[in-house]
């Protein structure tokens, strides 16, 4: 009888495809998915870091599988990989004891089913046991080398979305924010061969993929190891040309690698979609310099200025952070006016909370309360999600193509997609639509998605977003 897992995933996009990879390898070595944990020989919790929340939930979730031995005389082998595997590494044993098996490093998902083997041999023949176990310590791959191999078999990745395609081209980020504990947990920046890259598109578009997602920490800062000649704009033009992709979309770029070139070549080429993520974490100066962001609210603007000149219908949208140590009023308020200025369509907004390792928890102390942190976290989302609902109001009554691609999660008779800038889309249809771009005309708005129907007859070369 086939052995069953299961994966669960917190986190960001990376995050959502490494544990598309794990699969891929796990499925590879004979396992087979199961619905749930319940029911799994083997569970993977693939965590995040980046929020103290995403931590807590991974020792609430330890908690509860350790609960399901003690209840259903059910264990299965747990391992834990990701950002927080990485940063704790023993630690993990300490305040969870007994609770897992197997910890996984960032640059060691592809030894997972020889770790798990391991994990089985060590615990005996049979891999479910009748009480709680006393569990030997695992092995512990913690490996930041700036220097690890990132490629990947071709093939082996079981995707999830049946019409996105993530496509990791970066791995770690060399510009160390004070906030940020991703190089601490992913290491320095490393290229994937452009071949490798482009022969991964391939593949997706074969599969029937539409669409596919460029991902790294800095994604515009690609340099190809195998093609001198190749940064992130040449290798957008190369995946531009590849048959069976109709859109590109890539997160997350840093505004000072946003280059005119590459402007210039987005508005270019139809596949590359008009959205644009630029991050800016605060709309203060001197709190960007603590912030080691390298560059000032002004030459921000002067950014968005830029990209809105040469991409007049580009939609944008930001990751801020509110509460950074020694932020003042005056300097929320700036957010808050850089925010109405540049009108986002969309933004991840976050209260500050200290990463290990990072150079605000040892240099600054965290001294915005939480209450202040609270209310100011209340008035950003307050003002964006006025911003949001006045934007897509603006569509109502418009054509726009969409592409279709999952069923609705409110309502079995409808389907959502989004526009090539990014907006949802929710619309009564078929299934059988699903991976089609569809013309649909804009009936009703909200803050975070639009309501339509399709226009058959109208032609999809017409829409507007």
């Amino acid at each position: 009888m086939p052995r069953k897992y299961v994966i669960e995933t917190f986190g960001c996009q990376m995050n959502f495809h490494d544990s598309e990879r794990m699969a891929g390898l796990l499925e590879q070595a004979g396992f087979e998915a199961a619905d749930d944990a319940s029911d799994a020989d083997v569970v993977v919790i693939n965590t995040c870091s980046v929020r103290e929340r995403a931590e807590e939930k991974l020792y609430t979730r330890l908690g509860e599988l350790r609960q399901l031995g003690l209840d259903q005389g059910h264990q299965p082998i747990v391992a834990v990989a990701g950002c927080v595997a990485q940063q704790e590494g023993e630690a993990l044993l300490k305040r969870s004891p007994g609770a897992v098996d197997v910890i996984v490093g960032t640059q060691a998902i592809r030894r997972l089913p020889m770790l798990v083997e391991q994990a089985v041999e060590r615990q005996g023949s049979a891999v479910f046991s009748p009480v709680p176990r006393r569990k030997k310590a695992p092995d512990l791959l913690i490996d930041l080398d700036p220097y690890e191999n990132v490629t990947f078999p071709l093939g082996v990745t079981r995707r999830g979305d049946p019409v996105k395609a993530y496509v990791t081209i970066i791995e770690g980020c060399n510009e160390f924010c004070s906030f940020c504990v991703v190089p601490y947990t992913r290491g320095h920046e490393r290229m994937r061969p452009k071949a490798e890259i482009l022969a991964e598109v391939r593949e997706a578009a074969d599969s029937g993929r539409r669409e596919v997602q460029l991902l790294g920490q800095i994604v515009n800062h690609y340099a190809a190891p195998d093609d001198p000649a190749c940064d992130f704009t040449a290798l957008v033009e190369a995946i531009h040309g590849v048959d069976g992709i109709e859109r590109i979309r890539f997160a997350s770029p840093h505004p000072r690698h946003v280059s005119v070139r590459f402007l210039e070549t987005m508005a270019r080429l139809p596949k590359v979609c008009r959205h644009l993520h630029l991050p800016v974490q605060s709309g203060s100066t001197r709190v960007l310099q603590a912030m080691r962001r390298r560059y000032t609210r002004e030459s921000y603007l002067d950014l968005v200025g830029r990209v809105r000149e040469s991409l007049p219908e580009v939609a944008l949208s930001t990751d801020m952070i509110v509460g950074f140590p020694g932020e003042t009023d005056a300097e929320f308020e700036e957010t808050l006016s850089l925010t109405a200025a540049v009108r986002y369509h969309s933004m991840f907004s976050f209260k500050y909370s200290a990463r290990p390792n990072t150079l605000a928890d040892r240099r600054l102390a965290d001294d915005v309360d939480e209450e202040e942190k609270t209310q100011r976290i209340v008035a950003l989302q307050a003002l964006q999600r006025e911003i949001q609902t006045g934007l897509n109001a603006q569509l109502v009554g418009r054509d726009v193509d969409v592409l279709v691609d999952a069923a609705s999660r409110r309502r079995d008779t409808e389907l959502s997609g989004r526009t090539s800038s990014n907006v949802v889309v929710n619309l009564p249809g078929p299934a059988s639509w699903i991976g089609q771009t569809v013309t649909v005309r804009v009936r009703r708005a909200g803050p975070h998605s639009v309501w339509g129907e399709r226009q058959a007859s109208v032609d999809r070369g017409l829409s507007g977003a």
